[in-house]
């Protein structure tokens, strides 16, 4: 009778678990498992679910096994997944006036995006919104750099290289194009076999991200000189956001904005121990002359011209420029 006892209110509390979770957010990450991303993620997840007494989590996907961000979002236009982490490609799909936020030499501080973030993330969160997404948090990737099997001393290097690009981003593209070279586009996914098979030899993206993907491994040099900072959220389907309880959106979006801060605080820490440990594993840092600085950033400059009534309005360009020069003086005003 003990047993019979036993086994029918094991039953009930498993019965009662399953019919708890009546929203289950179903998340996909191109973000390795194991990696700080995921982590914070798994993190988020634990505080809806307690949150919300069980009612909403997240079925998390994470390493690319649902696709690249393209696919993700074709998955969640037709309701097979409801939520997603983003970088630009993605985020561009959406917005495409969000991709600024990549352009090449625009930022030269951590403290400068946080400014553009505070001045312009509300006009950017209403893009996402007309695009049928909603911004749980804004998850900064960090800063891009070079890394390339042979040596880039000088701008003219780069035209020697079999440069990767993610198929579909026309922020890259443009850049490496102004630099006079012609990348190759990929999959990201596709990334390490083209290495492994010589397809491709240089590629884009942050310290942290070239280790934790296990790129590093084919290259042997880093440009010592961002690229650009690479921005990224997590989003999740309008359609879906608004069928939640109105107490479920808040417990969502809330901790959302906590812990997607919080990653980004993470991921600068990781992106800056990740080059030192870089270099531990054999990646030799490659200085970059003032003379080429100046190059790059005036590359910069004409690659955002170029991209100015094609992703962004050109008054966009302007208010952001300008608001970065103004942050710039006050910043040297105060010393």
């Amino acid at each position: 009778m003990k047993r019979l006892t036993s086994i029918l209110a094991f039953v009930l509390v498993a019965s009662l678990t399953v019919f708890a979770q009546q929203y289950a957010v179903k998340f996909a990450t191109i973000a390795p498992e194991g990696s700080t991303w995921m982590n914070v993620m798994r993190e988020y997840d634990a505080a809806i679910r307690k949150e919300s007494g069980g009612r909403m989590g997240f079925k998390i996907y994470a390493g690319g096994v649902q696709g690249d961000e393209k696919t993700v979002l074709r998955k969640i236009r037709v309701g097979q997944l409801h939520s997603g982490g983003f970088t630009g490609v993605g985020m561009g799909e959406i917005a495409p006036r969000v991709r600024i936020l990549d352009s090449p030499f625009l930022v030269r501080n951590e403290d400068e995006i946080d400014m553009l973030y505070k001045e312009f993330g509300k006009d950017f969160e209403q893009a996402f919104e007309e695009g049928g997404y909603v911004v749980l948090g804004w998850a900064e990737v960090g800063f891009v750099h070079v890394f390339a099997s042979s040596p880039i001393r000088k701008s003219e290097d780069l035209k020697g290289i079999k440069m990767w690009i993610w198929e579909g981003d026309p922020i890259a593209e443009t850049a490496f194009r102004t630099l006079g070279i012609n990348p190759i586009p990929l999959s990201v996914t596709d990334v390490m076999t083209s290495l492994q098979t010589g397809l491709i030899d240089a590629f884009y993206t942050t310290p942290y991200a070239a280790i934790a993907l296990q790129w590093y491994a084919r290259v042997k040099y880093m440009v010592d000189v961002p690229l650009a900072d690479a921005a990224g959220s997590v989003l999740i389907s309008k359609k879906y956001y608004d069928q939640l309880p109105k107490d479920l959106q808040e417990i969502l979006m809330r901790n959302g904005r906590l812990y997607i801060s919080k990653l980004t605080q993470m991921s600068r820490k990781d992106n800056r121990d990740a080059v030192a440990e870089l270099k531990k594993r054999g990646i030799t840092l490659l200085p970059v002359s003032d003379k080429d600085v100046l190059e790059y950033v005036e590359v910069g400059n004409r690659s955002r011209r170029m991209l100015a009534g094609r992703l962004y309005s050109e008054d966009l360009l302007n208010k952001v420029e300008k608001a970065i020069t103004e942050y710039r003086k006050a910043r040297r005003g105060s010393k």
